[in-house]
């Protein structure tokens, strides 16, 4: 580090005279404590600079062994931060301005120096040797920073030739600074514009008349001169001397590859199904809004087809995520491969997707695509060593008869795939008007149900159970009936299967298994003969993760025998996931609950199964029974279900007898209980209490007690 204060000086001069005399001066004129050194040749100067520290060197140049500018560059290699100040005779003007523009800072003319002179001489050395140092570093501080950031930075000076790449520059245009100083900036820079692959502007031109900072220019191209195109965005700034005036310019820019990459990425994905890479909802708008407004041009028509898969949800749940994931994939490629590149193929989530078809000739074509879409989807899917079989239905409308603008014909395809889900799955039905006025009936079911729940607008009924060998009631089964304002009772037929497409079950399968129980608990209370209550469970209700705890917690808060409520359950409710209902029922059992398998006959559980359920009783449907007035010699089934009970040491209950002929009929095969309106209709809590008060009209019972005393005969 150059100090400003000198305290040690080294005179190197061969004359004594011409020592002695700069000797008295300093000492007489020079800073205080000022330690000066003399010797007379460049070999003992280099010894010392070797050994020891020096403020300044006084030179002569014409020493014995170093004359001339060969003097002031051994003395710079030996001190090279040292500032220098060379000694020349009258006739050597020339030689010091060469002595200075080797690195010496000031020059003397022997014979003409005064005290004044030298010391000013000395101090502007120092000074000047010192700005010359932070002029360096400040130089090397600035060009190691801009080497080591990551934008690319080319200067020029006022002519626009390159003065500086730094090395990211350098990388990016495949050129080194030492290649391409001093060439114009638009010789060593092609950049285009990208919109349109023309060169774009000059950057000095752009600088001109500037007094502001830099401007920013982006969707550029640098065109290298190997052929490489490199997407950059890049900015421009003037440089000004001290007057003003333009000194060059520096363009900084930076490769936006991955930048545009990412942009691209998330645009993508913005419009992209993640699981399938189709596209999405939203993409599938858009183009279904230009396919409309392209379609009355071409005269020609847009079809939509709307596909929900048939048992999707039994795949992920039994076989897992991992594989409903990658069946969806297979569904996606297949369909895909079905339609023309003109048209798309979208994913709207879960287990839905839509095919738009443009450019359509007539409505049969799209009865093709929709035939080849039932069979492909069909089709074994070959996923991680299993055969995965998954059905479709779909529903398709047709612009512009089904709809004029997207969210229309959207609407009434999926309307028609629930058409066509409702006819019996894995078939196709094109949009009707009158599908409307059913979806509308629906939703208007919904909307009110959400109110009723609300409200409370339900209401429970009750039949009795009656055992047919005493005639008594045993047992009562709960029926909701919903009471709306304006359109009256309301059967469960008509709204349950709303309410468990729209999970509205739940609140009102919760309302009404706790009123229930509070009325089973009310009628014991009152002193009424004590009976179990039945109530029936969806298999949404029984697949509710709160399932168990709310049963358990109602029969807490009501009070009442758990071996007094009964759960009624089809068939396909328990077989839907047999393990899990499997460990579901034992925790019942445990408990003391009942289970009764409601409609008996009508689905496909086997004998097995029956057993691994342990249920307690079983409930032959209504329609079988009712085959035994109607249909005398079609007995068989209700035959079959009585012997499948008592082989499994249950109960059996018919449901829906109707009158005397059923009864002694169930008699005769050692049915043990029975239900239907023959013995009493559903009727509200307070009518079921005179019935247990009474018990069953002895006009009732007159069939059953003449049967019974046939059998004693």
């Amino acid at each position: 580090m150059i100090k400003n204060v000198l305290t040690k000086l080294l005179l190197v001069e061969d004359n004594p005279a011409d020592a002695d005399l700069i000797r008295i001066m300093l000492r007489k004129y020079g800073p205080q404590g000022l330690e000066l050194t003399h010797v007379e040749c460049m070999t003992d100067a280099e010894m010392h600079l070797a050994n020891h520290a020096v403020d300044i060197i006084l030179l002569d140049l014409g020493l014995p062994d170093a004359h001339g500018l060969q003097a002031v560059v051994r003395a710079h290699a030996a001190g090279p931060r040292v500032p220098l100040v060379v000694l020349t005779g009258l006739d050597d003007e020339s030689l010091a301005e060469r002595a200075i523009q080797e690195g010496a800072q000031d020059h003397l003319i022997k014979g003409q120096v005064d005290a004044r002179g030298l010391l000013r001489a000395l101090r502007y050395a120092v000074e000047r040797k010192t700005m010359e140092e932070a002029l360096y570093e400040e130089k090397e501080r600035a060009q190691v920073t801009l080497s080591c950031i990551g934008d690319a930075v080319v200067c020029t000076d006022r002519m626009g030739n390159v003065s500086f790449l730094n090395s990211p520059a350098e990388r990016m245009t495949g050129c080194s600074l030492s290649e391409v100083a001093g060439r114009s900036m638009t010789e060593v820079l092609c950049i285009l514009d990208a919109a349109n692959r023309e060169l774009a502007s000059d950057p000095l031109a752009l600088t001109l008349g500037r007094t502001s900072t830099a401007q920013l220019f982006t969707n550029r191209i640098l065109a290298r001169r190997d052929g490489v195109e490199i997407p950059i965005e890049y900015s421009v700034a003037p440089v000004h001397d001290r007057e003003g005036q333009a000194a060059g310019t520096v363009l900084v820019f930076r490769d936006v590859s991955a930048a545009r990459a990412k942009v691209l990425q998330l645009a993508h994905a913005a419009e992209h199904d993640f699981l399938t890479g189709l596209p999405n909802r939203m993409l599938l708008n858009d183009r279904l809004r230009q396919a409309i407004a392209v379609a009355p041009r071409q005269r020609k028509q847009v079809a939509v087809l709307f596909l929900d898969l048939d048992g999707f949800k039994r795949i992920n749940d039994s076989l897992g995520h991992s594989i409903g994931d990658k069946l969806l994939q297979s569904v996606a490629k297949r369909i895909v491969a079905c339609v023309r590149a003109a048209d798309t193929v979208s994913r709207q989530g879960g287990d839905e997707f839509v095919v738009l078809l443009t450019e359509v000739q007539r409505p049969e074509d799209v009865t093709v695509m929709a035939r080849r879409l039932l069979e492909v989807v069909a089709a074994p899917h070959s996923i991680d060593q299993h055969q995965v079989f998954v059905g479709t239905s779909i529903g398709a409308s047709i612009f512009p008869d089904d709809g004029l603008d997207a969210e229309t014909l959207l609407k009434n395809a999926d309307t028609a795939m629930y058409q066509a889900k409702g006819n019996g799955r894995q078939n196709y039905r094109f949009f009707k008007s009158s599908m409307n006025d059913r979806a509308v009936e629906r939703q208007h079911i919904e909307d009110s149900l959400r109110l009723a729940v609300e409200r409370h607008e339900f209401a429970l009924h009750y039949q009795p159970k009656v055992d047919l060998r005493t005639g008594e009631i045993t047992g009562a089964e709960a029926l909701i009936r919903w009471m709306h304002p304006v359109r009256g009772t309301i059967p469960p037929d008509e709204f349950v299967h709303v309410a468990e497409d729209c999970g509205l079950i739940l609140p009102i399968g919760h309302w009404v298994l706790r009123e229930a129980c509070g009325q089973a608990r009310a009628w014991r209370d009152a002193g009424l003969p004590q009976i179990s209550v039945a109530v029936n469970v969806t298999s949404r209700e029984l697949r509710s993760e709160s399932f168990l705890a709310d049963i358990f917690s109602i029969l807490e808060v009501t009070g009442i025998d758990p071996r007094l409520l009964e759960l009624e359950m089809t068939e396909s409710v328990l077989m839907k996931d047999a393990t899990s209902t499997v460990a579901i029922l034992g925790i019942l059992r445990e408990k003391g609950i009942q289970v009764a398998v409601d409609d008996f006959g009508t689905g496909y559980s086997s004998m097995r199964s029956l057993r691994d359920f342990k249920i307690n009783t079983l409930k032959i449907s209504e329609s079988f029974v009712r085959q035994i007035t109607t249909l005398p010699s079609e007995t068989s089934l209700v035959t079959a279900a009585i012997r499948v009970a008592q082989s499994l040491n249950v109960r059996v209950l018919a449901e829906g007898v109707e009158d005397h002929r059923a009864v002694a009929f169930l008699r005769s095969e050692q049915c043990d209980e029975a239900q239907g309106n023959y013995f009493s209709r559903p009727v509200p809590p307070e009518e079921f209490a005179k019935l247990l008060e009474t018990g069953i009209a002895s006009t009732l019972l007159l069939p059953l007690a003449e049967t019974i005393v046939q059998d004693r005969r």
